[in-house]
Order: structure tokens, then sequence, then C-alpha cells
């Protein structure tokens, strides 16, 4: 393993600029700690729905007893576009915020994060899109807050922002250190009205982020440890999770697991679940934890010959006794235990999902063209993300029987 990072010639980093606070009603303590960070007016970025459940009540009450001003902004969307982060700078320089406290999955914080690029820069986000020939970051955005009511994107600590650029159909990243929270608050008593389909489908994210970031070309040995510890939580806690809401262990474990998965990604990439998921989101209205949920298990497939040994780790990680089986057999018991717990939870397919199978061509050909393509553990073509998308619809057959694998190897 060091000996390739070693033949990358490549200087690895790992930063965490976000202070992490967690534990059992501790979003009753976000206006002292708001307050902490120098703020006296927030914007509050949330979604409709997270608002209409009230969820957001004892974040804005504990706000209001440290003497902070509030301004709700609840227009944030799936898959949130370049115009809903337009309007929310809009409101936070004609009202004189001085900082963002974002209240919702992963939408509504990387909403809150791109809004602080934009008011830091005094330019669109798009102009800063984490891609050649685009603008780097240059100044720290205003003091943010994250307090996440899914346990799935990892928003709350990763740092990247995913926008969507109508025009193009293309969801965009932007990021580093300097887009990250300042801080999140992590309660996962904000979790328990969370609905199973949505417990699943983000707790299967948090699952592909860990599961990506610990095998991809990017990883180190922090990322690694953390990616593990999520993963071990998932496989424990995500099916008490989605079948008992209100198991505040379940709970507060997925959370954790979510928030590790978060950090695994350090400040680089993942792999081909999330190129795919990521420029599928921008084609068609599908919500990204069940998109990638639908996806991980077909990708693994394709990847354990790239890195077997590390499949094997994720194997024993995901509970299985890996005792007596070769290295071949128990890297792909990682797959097969993915896909039981997929199917466990009750993840909808891509068909179910919406996703026209006459897209494959289409969308193999942009996933090949994510940058996220560079991380994947295993070689991959334009052919390979084609087979990958026709194992999801079930136009292939299910390699993992024989030894003798027929997914495509030809890369050029």
């Amino acid at each position: 393993m060091f000996m390739r990072f070693e033949r990358m010639g490549r200087l690895k980093s790992f930063e965490v600029p976000t202070v992490l606070k967690h534990g059992i009603g501790a979003a009753k303590h976000t206006g002292e700690e708001v307050k902490n960070l120098g703020v006296s007016k927030v914007l509050l970025v949330t979604d409709p729905g997270v608002k209409k459940v009230g969820l957001i009540d004892p974040v804005v009450k504990s706000l209001k007893e440290a003497q902070i001003e509030v301004v709700i902004f609840d227009q944030v969307e799936p898959n949130p576009s370049v115009h809903v982060v337009e309007k929310g700078t809009s409101i936070y320089k004609s009202l004189s915020c001085d900082g963002l406290v974002a209240v919702g999955g992963g939408s509504s914080m990387d909403t809150a994060k791109a809004i602080g690029v934009e008011v830091v820069h005094g330019e669109p986000v798009l102009n800063y899109e984490a891609a050649e020939g685009k603008k780097p970051l240059e100044k720290r955005i205003p003091p943010l807050t994250t307090i996440p009511t899914t346990a799935g994107t990892g928003s709350e600590v990763t740092q990247w922002a995913v926008i969507t650029d109508p025009v193009r159909e293309f969801k965009f990243n932007t990021g580093g250190p300097l887009i990250a929270a300042h801080l999140t608050i992590i309660d996962p008593e904000l979790h328990v009205s969370m609905p199973a389909h949505i417990t699943a489908g983000t707790g299967v994210d948090a699952l592909s982020h860990a599961i990506e970031c610990y095998t991809c070309h990017y990883a180190q040995p922090i990322t690694d440890a953390v990616a593990l510890l999520a993963i071990e939580y998932v496989a424990k806690y995500l099916r008490r999770a989605v079948s008992n809401g209100k198991d505040i262990e379940a709970r507060y474990g997925m959370a954790q697991a979510a928030m590790l998965a978060g950090l695994s990604y350090g400040s680089e990439s993942a792999g081909a679940a999330h190129a795919m998921a990521q420029t599928l989101g921008g084609i068609h209205p599908v919500a990204h934890g069940p998109c990638v949920a639908a996806m991980l298990g077909p990708v693994m497939e394709y990847n354990w010959m790239g890195e077997p040994e590390k499949f094997a780790r994720i194997a024993q990680a995901m509970g299985v006794n890996i005792h007596g089986m070769s290295l071949e057999e128990a890297a792909k018991a990682a797959v097969t235990a993915v896909y039981q717990l997929v199917e466990d939870v009750e993840i909808p397919t891509l068909a179910e999902q919406g996703v026209p199978v006459e897209a494959i061509e289409r969308l193999a050909k942009e996933a090949f063209n994510d940058p996220q393509t560079v991380g994947n553990p295993r070689d991959i073509n334009v052919k390979g993300y084609e087979w990958i998308y026709r194992r999801c619809f079930n136009l292939e057959k299910p390699t993992l029987e024989t030894k003798t694998t027929k997914i495509p190897v030809e890369i050029g």
C-alpha cells in the first residue's frame, strides 16, 4: 500500500477545519456555540420539509435565547441549483447577516456553504467549480454551523459543496478547507422523525462514502481508520434505525457513521459510485442517497479486484467471518454483504427511482468524465461504466458465483 503511495509521488494531507460537538439534545446548545463564533445575526438555511416538521424549532429557540437574530431561508431543494444559492446570498447580504446555520440534510448544508462562497468572494459559486480553468477558493466563508437532520451525506464535516448547474444538467463540486463548516452540532434527537426510506437511503450513502474513500487511490491511514469505523457502525446500526426510528442508540450510531464517513473524504475524492450518482443527479431528479445506494453493490462487484485486501477487510467490518476464506472469497464476501444490506433496508432500484434504461450510454459517458473517476480503485472506462449501469438494471448476470469474472477489463 505505502509503495503505491510512494510511486504516486504525491504529497498527502489531512485537515479538519471543523469543530465537532455531539450528544443527545446537543441542539439546545446551538445559541451559545454560535455566539462563541462572534455571530449576532444568522441566515438559517433549511428546506420546507425540515421547517414544517419543526426540526429547526429547538435551534431557533436556542439562537434567540443567546440573543442572536435569526433570518430563515427555507427554499432549499433537492440537488440545489445555483439559483437557490443566489437567492440565499441575496437575502444574506440585504439583511446584513454575519453567519450561517444549516439545519437539514446535505442539500441544506451544501447550499449554506455555497452561499458562504458567494458572500466572501462577491461572485457566483459557479466561478469556483473545482475543475480545470476555474478559480480556487481564496477566502474563508463566514462562520458556518452545520446541524444535520439525516445520517448520510457527511456534509457537516466535508470540505465540499455539490451544486447543480441546470443549464448544463450538471452537478459540480466546489471545495477545500476554506469552505468547511466552522462548527458542527450532531444531535441524534433531530433524526428520530426521519422516515424509514430516507434513513435507509442516507445510511447507505454514508456506507458508500466510507467504502469508496477506504478503497480509492487517495486513501491514507487516517482516512482508513475513520472509514472502517463508519462501515462497522453502518453494519451494526442501519437495520435497527430503519426498523425502529426511535431507537436513539441506533440513531446516534448512524449519526456518528455519517460524520466519520464524511471525514474519510478528507479534501480529496471518492470513486465510481459517486461519479455515477453525481452526474446522474444533474440529469434526472433523483435523491442522491437512494441513487448511490442502488449503485454501490454493482460498483463493488466491478471494483473488488482492484483492492482485494481492503475488500476483505470491509467484509470483516460488515460482520462477516472470513476465517478459512481465500482472499478472493473474502473480497467477494464484502460485495455480497453490501448487496444483502441494501436488500434488507429496501433500497429502490434505479428503475423504481425513475431512471430510464435508455439513458445508460449517456450516463456512462458523463460518469467517466466526472473527476471522481480518477480515484476509483480499479481502472475504468466508458464500457466499464456501461457494465455497471447494466448491472444496476439487471441486464448483466452476477459475476460473484464464478471464479472467472466477465466484467470488461479493457482500458483506453
